[in-house]
């Protein structure tokens, strides 16, 4: 079993044929990844990088078989980009893309919420199922197929606790980058309880930051859940300045709870292993694990 995407997954890249959608999309055909074509309006019936170009996302998945789709268009139209993967059928939406307007994001959003679909991002770096399928920006070499799954909203972070994990001797099962944005379609929570609730996943290393109730949600769910899995836990942020963005544009402290210090006390107060250092998550697995 694996979440979200594996190597039976068929993918197409929305804005193939842009500079960041080919650079990429080579990069993950490199990788072994089930890509079986790319979306660009008005060149349809053409080839780029020896797969097919479809004009739509619905002539795609008639076509193609798509069920998986990764974003690069530009943040003008991504949003657009988004609603018609959903309006077409495709299962899992990866949005790449960074800058959409917020008040795109909510119409989106809201748009898909009936739809059979989930939405990984936008502003994230994607998702891989180590040595299926790499889904997204991250460096694959860095990830090897295991049994700890990762859930951050850093894309970074995401590949230095992957890189600790697999130098600890153990591998990753799913890591998922749920992207920075103050509006996101999975959510921390979700992705936790995706991760706990599969089979191969036999812990959780779950990267939050500053700003946002998500990490506090995720929390809350753990706690009431019971897992026996543990979940291994650490925020970003603690030097930053009150009512300042850094970085992402959902990080911002905004009320008391928001705060580094508050949301480690949350994670503690849930069962979580809360490290203070993003150089203690692979020692803190491997601590856990030989338990």
């Amino acid at each position: 079993m694996s979440v979200l995407v594996n190597k039976d997954s068929k993918i197409i890249v929305q804005g193939f044929t842009g500079s960041e959608g080919s650079f990429h999309a080579e990069q993950m055909i490199d990788y072994g990844t089930n890509i079986v074509g790319g979306v660009t309006p008005g060149k349809g019936g053409t080839e780029h990088l020896g797969k097919p170009v479809f004009n739509t996302v619905s002539e795609a998945v008639e076509k193609a078989g798509a069920d998986t789709s990764i974003i690069f268009v530009p943040p003008a139209f991504a949003a657009d980009a988004i609603m018609e993967a959903a309006d077409a059928g495709i299962k899992v939406i990866i949005a790449i893309t960074e800058g959409i307007p917020v008040k795109d994001m909510i119409k989106a959003s809201d748009y898909i919420k009936g739809k059979d679909c989930r939405l990984i991002g936008p502003n994230c770096p994607g998702v891989i199922t180590p040595e299926e399928a790499k889904v997204g920006i991250m460096p694959g070499f860095v990830f090897k197929k295991g049994k700890v799954g990762i859930v951050s909203k850093s894309g970074t972070l995401t590949y230095e606790a992957a890189d600790q994990v697999v130098k600890e001797g153990y591998g990753i099962t799913t890591a998922i980058g749920i992207g920075g944005d103050p509006i996101i379609g999975t959510t921390t929570k979700d992705a936790v309880e995706m991760l706990v609730g599969d089979s191969e996943t036999e812990c959780v290393v779950m990267i939050g930051e500053i700003g946002g109730q998500l990490e506090a949600e995720a929390a809350k769910w753990y706690k009431e859940n019971g897992s026996k899995k543990p979940v291994i836990g650490f925020i970003a942020g603690e030097t930053a300045p009150a009512g300042r963005t850094m970085g992402h544009a959902g990080a911002i402290v905004g009320g008391s709870e928001d705060t580094a210090q508050a949301k480690k006390k949350i994670l503690k107060d849930s069962g979580i292993h809360v490290v203070d250092s993003p150089a203690e998550i692979g020692k803190k697995v491997a601590e856990v694990l030989s338990k």
